[in-house]
């Protein structure tokens, strides 16, 4: 019960993993010639920035006072090559963005997919659905931002401050300095509601998570028919609007931070180049610089403000990101007690007898089966070490062809043994054994291509009949089907 009360907060509260950042590195290792290329054309982008303003300087103070047409047009068309130059290269550095991107989070959600659907029956009895699905789109979204996003804008950011301040301190360093010492007056303030804004974004996420797990729940056969059951429907109503309140609540204040940041950000800019333009005019006008060292300057200046704004926050984006990636390998991480042995063998030609020999089992706890922030309140329903054995030195054996019914009261252990025999659980003391092997002696695979299971509550899944009749035989012929559905008395239905 603590553990599960506790799960959440102590799971946000975590230091990251050590250790993590180079466990991220090995997963993008694989597109590490992309993401170079990637930092490569970003440099480049941040160092033509410098051209439009240099240009225009050259245009004022040389070309215009000694009417020179041709250096003009020349000027000029150098502005168009440019600018196509520049958008050639954003195009390339968005297509090799998204490849990086979304190529990362196809690799995490199928390394996901994969673990979390191997993973025993113990771990999805006590795991809220809708928090890992979050995992598998938020976070795993948050993530691949660590290597497309914020490492991207960290490198754009630095070459465009070290060759705006390059260039700005060779036209004219005292208004270079002026403009340095505006800094402290905006990026103070900016790094505070940088931080806020972070936050904010972390509890939007939970808050988004804890309302899906909520409709995944309630949408669920089983929890709808709770609710129905329970005459519940306006009581979940109006859970459901407290938890969508306070996201709407919650985005309302991420919108608000966000412009504040913005509006900052933007007045500092036009004091910054008021001040530029108000020193630097009475330089221009002793003759100290020129009108295109001024025109020059006061581009540049608005140019240094937003990176250096970024810049203060660059720790808070990347912390956000590898908490992204620390929580989806949390659920990598998890451990599986159930996998096949090295020496594991194939169950052939199987003749189905079955046989429990002084078997004892209790359920797992949680700590062997489930990831501590992804569990739900249901697990208080589920069976726990903590009760004790669910069975006790059990032994029978059912022999080929015979038909053999356990009858018990509710919790006698009727389905425990169903569970055991295909191997969904590991007996805790004793052997489960078919054809005389130790079921932990046999394949997985093997073991369960021999075995069929009617569960008490049947699923389908959301694809066509044929697809869920096929799905135990996935190369059933078409006579096959008919002649189950006949069986199951379905045909006409279907």
């Amino acid at each position: 019960m603590h553990r599960m009360m506790t799960a959440d907060p102590s799971a946000k509260k975590a230091a990251l993993t050590p250790g993590l950042v180079g466990r991220v590195w090995r997963f993008a290792h694989a597109y590490r010639r992309r993401v170079a290329a990637f930092l490569a054309i970003v440099i480049v982008e941040a160092v033509l920035a410098l051209a439009p303003a240099l240009a225009i300087k050259a245009i004022i103070d040389d070309a215009v006072p000694h009417d020179d047409r041709r250096q003009v047009t020349v000027l000029a068309g150098l502005l168009v090559v440019v600018a196509f130059v520049q958008a050639l290269l954003g195009m390339v550095e968005r297509f090799l963005s998204a490849t990086i991107g979304e190529g990362l989070i196809y690799d995490l959600r199928s390394a996901l997919f994969d673990h979390v659907q191997r993973q025993p029956i113990s771990f999805f009895t006590r795991t809220q659905t809708g928090a890992l699905v979050s995992r598998m789109n938020n976070d795993v979204i948050g993530a691949q931002r660590a290597v497309t996003g914020t490492l991207g804008t960290v490198v754009s950011n630095v070459v465009t401050l070290i060759t705006t301040l390059t260039a700005m301190a060779v036209l004219e360093w005292r208004l270079t300095v002026l403009a340095l010492l505006l800094l402290p007056v905006f990026l103070l303030p900016a790094k505070r509601v940088g931080g806020r804004l972070a936050g904010i974004t972390r509890d939007g996420f939970d808050l988004n998570a804890s309302m899906n797990a909520t409709m995944t729940e309630r949408f669920g056969v089983s929890g709808a028919l709770l609710v129905k059951l329970f005459g519940r429907h306006d009581d979940e109503a109006a859970s459901f609007q407290d938890r969508a309140g306070r996201v709407r609540d919650i985005g309302v204040r991420s919108a608000m931070y966000s412009r504040t940041f913005m509006t900052a950000l933007t007045l500092v800019g036009a004091v910054g180049t008021a001040v530029i333009y108000l020193l630097g005019g009475r330089l221009v006008i002793s003759g100290a610089i020129t009108t295109g060292t001024l025109v020059a300057l006061g581009v540049f200046v608005t140019q240094i403000y937003a990176p250096l704004t970024s810049l203060t926050n660059a720790r808070v984006d990347l912390m956000s990101a590898f908490v992204s990636f620390d929580r989806v390998f949390e659920v990598l991480d998890a451990p599986n007690p159930i996998t096949d042995r090295p020496d594991a063998v194939e169950l052939i030609l199987p003749a189905g007898r079955i046989e429990l020999d002084h078997v004892t089992f209790a359920y797992p706890s949680g700590l062997e089966s489930s990831v501590a922030s992804l569990e739900s309140a249901a697990q208080l329903a589920a069976p726990d070490a903590g009760a004790g054995p669910v069975l006790r030195d059990v032994s029978f054996t059912i022999e080929p062809g015979q038909m053999v019914a356990l009858v018990g009261p509710s919790g006698a252990g009727k389905t425990t043994v169903s569970q055991l025999i295909p191997r969904l659980y590991d007996v805790t003391a004793g052997a489960v054994r078919v054809d005389g092997h130790d079921v932990r002696d046999l394949t997985q695979r093997s073991l369960r291509a021999a075995i069929g299971v009617v569960s008490q509550d049947p699923h389908l899944f959301h694809e066509s009949v044929a697809s869920n009749l096929r799905y135990a035989k996935p190369d059933a012929t078409i006579d096959e089907l008919e002649a189950a559905a006949h069986k199951a008395r379905i045909h006409d239905v279907i």
